[in-house]
């Protein structure tokens, strides 16, 4: 695996609009995303269409789009990708649920450590949801939710993201666990 520096150099040139570094960074992330897309897909309905390859495809298309990105470090980017993945995973969960109105829905489990039983595929849809309340109470721990969760992001990363101590981070991932147990728990019951 390439060094952090490596891929952040790569940014860079990236940020600088050099056509060969949007060449070189996709090797070096792809194994990356591809680890974070099928844990996240691992979790979905056997008879999912979109594979991880085709969502780690997606995200990086999504990333490489958007030409007006600062990018900071190689951190930055996974944070950006853990947004692009929630996004996309959203829309997918959406798209399905309005071509499936009332039909038979296959479960899923979608936070599987704060989630132990099997839910339908809503569970997406109303963690998006949560997610978005959790933001308007306090944006920094659903900001934590979204990278730790979708981008599979460590603590360490997420606080160099995010300009946190550690400490701050672990903190902020404790609480924010907590309020969406509570709440996720409040409408499935």
């Amino acid at each position: 695996m390439r060094s952090q520096a490596e891929i952040t150099q790569i940014l860079q040139k990236v940020k600088e609009g050099s056509s060969e570094a949007y060449d070189q960074l996709f090797p070096l992330v792809y194994d990356q995303l591809k680890s974070i897309a099928f844990k996240k897909m691992k979790n979905e309905r056997k008879d999912h269409t979109l594979s991880h390859t085709e969502l780690v495809h997606e995200v990086y298309l999504k990333l490489v789009d958007q030409t007006n990105i600062d990018w900071k470090d190689r951190a930055h980017f996974f944070a950006m990708a853990s947004q692009c993945m929630r996004q996309i995973l959203i829309d997918y969960a959406r798209k399905k649920k309005a071509d499936k109105r009332g039909g038979n829905k296959e479960p899923v489990t979608f936070i599987d450590t704060l989630m132990k039983v099997d839910r339908q595929a809503d569970d997406l849809i109303n963690l998006d949801s949560a997610l978005q309340d959790l933001a308007k109470l306090n944006e920094r721990l659903a900001e934590v939710v979204e990278y730790r969760y979708f981008g599979e992001m460590s603590i360490k990363d997420t606080a160099e993201v995010m300009n946190l101590s550690v400490s701050t981070v672990k903190r902020d991932w404790a609480k924010a666990r907590g309020w969406l147990y509570k709440e996720l728990k409040g409408r499935f019951n």
